[in-house]
């Protein structure tokens, strides 16, 4: 089963400050979803709609439920439970676990963890951060950068000059975030995420120089962890017999996990600024997210020019007329 292990969550920079209290030996399941529940009527016997591959949460109401009962109503909720044998049960707060509850879990191997925080801090984090693991992913060979604020994702033939023109925009100002292998995580439901492989992560390949730490060469400002995807630049050779868009009124998309991502190709030769010419197409795509398209309004002023330099059409006489 595809998922996120329950171990994982365990981790530092998960963020979920969570503790083993019962079910160690269940730490390999998966989670299967970002759905969270909080199986409230589990606990009373009713399990129809309880689902186990969801991360189920125990917060106050539920904790004082179970106390509130007897050592053997306590004991037949807790293995109501455990029955369903869910991915993993967090009790949130702090809160004290009834002992029957732990030794359910423990005889279901199912992880009962406990986290200081609050039920909805917990649900906020845990569900962003599946959300976030469980997304569709890819890796693309490219270049990803920050240009103003516009995630632009550079594509090209090995060699081409995408790491060059890359180190150009980084000198400019502007900010790396990947080089040659460019994790890819789809967001629902149409964003596009970027970000580097760790082995790499804020290092850069130039031939004839070798590899940069682009980080410790210009700084924590220089460079981030991840970037959402806004524009893809493919980086072609020159060729005389081909054409090449000149006035950019109809948009190239180019799909990435099935999200269609605006595209423009950028031919390139000897003394052409690829550097200049990828920070203008940052910026255009600033203007045309905010709903300004130069190329189309130019096109509009064109054919209304076109227009009123037409002749007036001749009027022809009419037997009316003498």
């Amino acid at each position: 089963m595809a998922g996120v292990s329950v171990h994982s969550l365990l981790e530092p920079e998960a963020g979920l400050a969570l503790t083993v209290l019962a079910g160690k030996a269940g730490l390999g399941r998966k989670i299967g979803g970002n759905r969270i529940q909080k199986p409230g009527l589990a606990l009373t016997g009713f399990t129809q709609h309880v689902h186990p591959e969801r991360l189920q949460v125990l917060g106050l109401t539920e904790v004082a439920y179970l106390r509130s009962l007897d050592e053997a109503g306590q004991r037949r909720g807790a293995q109501s439970l455990g029955s369903i044998r869910p991915c993993c049960v967090v009790v949130t707060r702090g809160l004290e676990v009834p002992l029957a509850l732990a030794e359910a879990m423990e005889q279901a191997n199912v992880p009962l963890l406990s986290t200081p925080l609050m039920s909805s801090v917990f649900i906020n984090r845990v569900s962003k951060l599946l959300e976030l693991r469980l997304a569709p992913s890819t890796q693309v060979h490219g270049v990803l950068i920050d240009v103003l604020g516009v995630g632009v994702l550079l594509l090209g033939k090995s060699g081409i000059g995408k790491s060059e023109a890359a180190l150009d925009l980084v000198l400019r100002g502007h900010r790396l975030v990947a080089d040659d292998v460019v994790e890819i995580r789809r967001r629902q439901p149409d964003i596009i995420l970027g970000a580097c492989n760790e082995i790499i992560k804020h290092h850069m390949e130039i031939r004839g120089l070798g590899i940069l730490n682009i980080k410790d060469l210009f700084g924590i400002s220089a460079v981030r962890d991840y970037k959402r995807v806004e524009l893809v630049i493919e980086l072609d050779a020159w060729r005389e017999d081909e054409e090449y868009d000149r006035l950019g009124v109809e948009e190239r998309r180019y799909a990435i996990l099935d999200v269609a991502l605006p595209m423009v190709k950028l031919p390139i030769k000897p003394g052409r600024d690829l550097a200049s010419i990828i920070e203008v197409a940052a910026r255009n795509q600033l203007l045309k997210q905010q709903g300004k398209h130069s190329a189309r309004e130019f096109q509009e002023r064109l054919s209304r020019a076109m227009d009123d330099a037409r002749p007036p059409a001749l009027l022809l006489p009419t037997d009316d007329v003498e």
